[in-house]
């Protein structure tokens, strides 16, 4: 165990504690986790932790997070949680196939024996060692170290998380629910690295809920690459509820091929800093992706979505929606760009992110982009900030409706139409649920669950 100790210099922390644990990460590790650390390192030496003078992160300022006082483990903790106890903590009427992360562990209790034939789940840092054929081209092949040092760090001290593979024409019938906890007596640094693959032809839908077991301070950076195979089906699913004394740096990559679909829904509902990164490439003609996300923060906290779409294929569609409602002195950011490579013909592309404003000390920053090197496209992309209606809400109140359920059915109506897009009738139901919660200014919290995740 090392702790991670303020200095002026937020960055020389992580620098010092990398050279400081080698043998601690390598220990244990595949070759292929090993061999991109010190490429990633170096990276990350180049860049540092972003400030905002980064323009990709000129709305979030990272430097407070980074600089707390941090547990870092290299080994997997002890500690089990049972994943039929947390698993009645999200979807109750949900059948899934679930799992547990620890602090960006994969639980040994994981083993799940009702998968289809020749789908592999299981500890990414296990998987590395038994299915290196499988995972070496692929770790590491989106997630661009270069790019972001936020990927490269977590590049540089990854272990471990989750590995997913589903092998060409099987139907994971079921979704794949997983729980990603953080736990630790003093707080802790935590870094997950996942793999994805949805083979040509296959079908999967993933939960991912991510949740905080005590108040202590707690910082997150996960990457997730993601490759969907020709005419394969991949929905991803992220909710994000945690404590104010969180930070979630949440990195996404997703690349499919011709025919394929992929849909992409994050709904922050809690958290005291959150940064979503996701990155989707449209590698193959007639591809679709459908990128959904909602946030609500409130009191001083600040969401971020930062959202990358490539066409580099023609004939191929997406569709960004994402909505916010911000009150207290939160704030929020949401950065889209939409890139249209020059071969790209026939490209519709559609971007739209929303804003509702329920204070005058909240606010909001917006950044929708169009880049178009193509001729024959239909692209549109637009932005709205703004206020409860009060002429909609005079409406209400003139038929009865008290002032507080009316601001409540406005609120609710605001956010349906991403909510709508869930195809999953229980977790629809269910965020449609924890939503009411949150906009009724109360923590959403799970129901039915053995432990008290604090969330205030």
């Amino acid at each position: 165990m090392s702790v991670l100790t303020e200095k002026a210099d937020v960055s020389l922390q992580y620098v010092s504690l990398f050279n400081e644990s080698k043998s601690k990460l390598n220990g244990g590790s595949s070759d292929i986790l090993n061999s991109r650390r010190n490429k990633a390192f170096q990276d990350f030496v180049k860049q540092g932790i972003p400030t905002r003078r980064n323009e990709n992160y000129k709305y979030t300022n990272l430097q407070p997070a980074f600089a707390f006082d941090y547990q870092v483990s290299f080994q997997k903790p002890q500690t089990e949680i049972a994943g039929e106890e947390i698993f009645r903590c999200d979807v109750p009427q949900l059948d899934t196939h679930h799992a547990v992360l620890l602090n960006g562990w994969f639980g040994n209790q994981n083993q799940s024996k009702d998968l289809p034939a020749g789908i592999i789940f299981e500890s990414l840092e296990t998987a590395a060692v038994k299915y290196a054929d499988l995972i070496k081209n692929l770790y590491g092949s989106l997630a661009d170290t270069a790019a972001d040092p936020l990927v490269a760090l977590n590049t540089a001290f990854a272990k471990d998380g989750y590995f997913l593979y589903v092998p060409k024409t099987v139907y994971l019938e079921k979704p794949l629910q997983i729980i990603s906890l953080l736990k630790s007596e003093n707080g802790a640094f935590s870094t997950q690295r996942n793999l994805v693959v949805v083979d040509q032809g296959a079908k999967a839908q993933m939960i991912l809920c991510n949740h905080t077991l005590n108040l202590n301070r707690y910082l997150s950076n996960s990457v997730t690459e993601v490759f969907v195979g020709e005419n394969a089906h991949f929905e991803y699913f992220n909710v994000q509820n945690q404590h104010n004394n969180s930070t979630l740096l949440n990195n996404v990559f997703v690349k499919q091929e011709s025919n394929s679909v992929v849909s992409v829904h994050t709904v922050s509902l809690h958290g005291g800093l959150i940064r979503n990164n996701l990155k989707v490439t449209l590698n193959g003609e007639n591809g679709e992706a459908n990128l959904f996300g909602l946030a609500f923060p409130d009191k001083k906290q600040h969401t971020d979505n930062f959202i990358q779409v490539e066409h580099a294929k023609p004939h191929c569609q997406s569709n960004q929606l994402f909505k916010y409602v911000l009150n207290d002195n939160s704030t929020g950011a949401f950065s889209g760009k939409i890139h249209v490579a020059r071969d790209a013909q026939k490209t519709n592309a559609f971007q739209r992110n929303n804003n509702l404003l329920l204070t005058d000390t909240a606010s909001m920053q917006t950044k929708p982009q169009l880049i178009i090197d193509a001729d024959d496209v239909k692209c549109s992309h637009g932005a709205t900030v703004g206020q409860i209606d009060e002429l909609a809400l005079f409406y209400l109140r003139s038929r009865g409706i008290e002032e507080k359920m009316a601001r409540l059915m406005m609120m609710n109506a605001f956010a349906h139409e991403v909510v709508q897009e869930i195809k999953v009738e229980a977790l629809r139901e269910r965020i449609d649920e924890l939503i009411e919660k949150r906009l009724n200014g109360d923590v959403a919290r799970c129901h039915e669950c053995n432990y008290n995740c604090e969330c205030s």
